[in-house]
């Protein structure tokens, strides 16, 4: 049994602006450089399976994701997908991994080692990309030991080096240069060892904007398929792509001076209207929007009060005539954007659909 996925609170995933973002990004690649879609963190909070069934009926045959039980039910979904798990497989199940063609990153050579291994037991072979931290500072292999490690990995036996790739910080442009600069010079050494992985990447959706000339063989885009626009991008940008709704289970009065929910220090200044809105801080509402956060109810802007609880939250709805308890309230979209929304909670673009919660139904439009 199943309720209804519009009874409570919802995200409405916008197909046709994912499409439209899609060839906005082709626009701005070479022909002759592959797109991988970025599919980590469930295609950043909007479905990663429907979204990679819908890209790849619009041509879109790379993926990568961030790690092996993403890579999985990816590869059970688009069994014939490209996919790239960019996590390191440290205790994972790197002989199914292995067994079912997904594409490992070895930052290191014990990883290599126990890619190796499998691949060995399975009596095939297993295609790696190998990461370079050029100064991002979380994984690869370091500048200074890329050429000695990668040189030991190739070495190992039942590996196919398919590809090598970094991941620009985007501090500034100096920064970034210096990562650039860096990654050259690991491949002409490399080159002069005389191994040549195929498909070199760099560039994520930010990348792709601020470093054309940079694309290489692939770019990795995510954030842009679901509506991030770069900030500084020009020309046609991508659309919205998500609608997070929920509805109005309760209106009622209360005096001033009342204290709204488990909120003891903000006492209300005014009679008011007050609406309980059926989402909270555990379907991905980002409790620090309490007494700061707006939503939008007939159209009208009104503001979160007391603090938001794990699965419900208070408006004033005092200046907005006619609410009534089932009205649908928009939290995200509309005129509530993306970057707005991220602003007022100090959050990472990204961040705000990724953490909206497994509970909230998807619907694709």
């Amino acid at each position: 049994m199943h309720d209804h996925p519009r009874a409570r609170c919802w995200l409405e995933v916008d197909t046709a602006a994912i499409v439209h973002n899609l060839e906005v990004t082709r626009r701005l690649i070479s022909p002759k450089t592959e797109l991988i879609a970025v599919l980590k963190a469930d295609a950043y909070g909007l479905g990663a399976v429907p979204v990679a069934r819908l890209l790849w009926a619009h041509g879109v045959r790379r993926y990568s994701v961030a790690c092996l039980s993403e890579a999985f039910s990816l590869c059970e979904a688009l069994p014939d997908a490209w996919i790239l798990c960019m996590g390191e497989t440290l205790g994972g199940a790197v002989i199914d991994a292995v067994r079912v063609g997904i594409r490992l990153t070895v930052g290191s050579y014990d990883a290599a080692k126990r890619i190796s291994e499998a691949a060995q037991e399975l009596g095939t072979t297993a295609r790696v990309h190998y990461k370079v931290d050029t100064g991002l500072y979380r994984i690869g292999f370091t500048c200074d030991n890329a050429i000695d490690e990668i040189r030991r990995c190739a070495d190992l036996s039942n590996l196919e080096a398919e590809g090598i790739y970094t991941h620009l910080a985007l501090h500034d442009k100096e920064a970034d240069i210096k990562q650039h600069e860096a990654l050259e010079g690991i491949l002409n050494d490399l080159k002069n060892e005389g191994i040549c992985p195929p498909m070199v990447h760099m560039l994520d959706s930010i990348g792709i904007v601020r470093y054309p000339q940079w694309q290489y063989q692939a770019v990795r885009v995510g954030a842009m398929l679901y509506g991030n626009a770069p900030r500084g991008m020009t020309g046609e940008l991508p659309k919205s792509t998500v609608r997070f709704m929920a509805r109005v289970v309760r209106v009622f009065s209360v005096p001033s001076g009342s204290l709204i929910g488990y909120d003891d220090e903000h006492p209300l200044d005014h009679d008011a209207q007050i609406a309980v809105i059926s989402a909270g801080y555990a379907d991905g509402y980002p409790r620090v929007f309490s007494r700061c956060g707006e939503i939008m109810i007939h159209g009208m802007r009104a503001k979160i009060v007391g603090l938001i609880c794990m699965d419900q939250m208070m408006a004033d709805i005092t200046e907005i005539p006619g609410v009534l308890q089932n009205d649908e309230v928009t939290l995200l979209g509309d005129d509530i954007t993306l970057t707005e929304y991220a602003s007022i909670g100090k959050l990472n673009r990204n961040e705000c659909t990724a953490v909206i919660g497994k509970r909230v139904p998807r619907i694709y439009s």
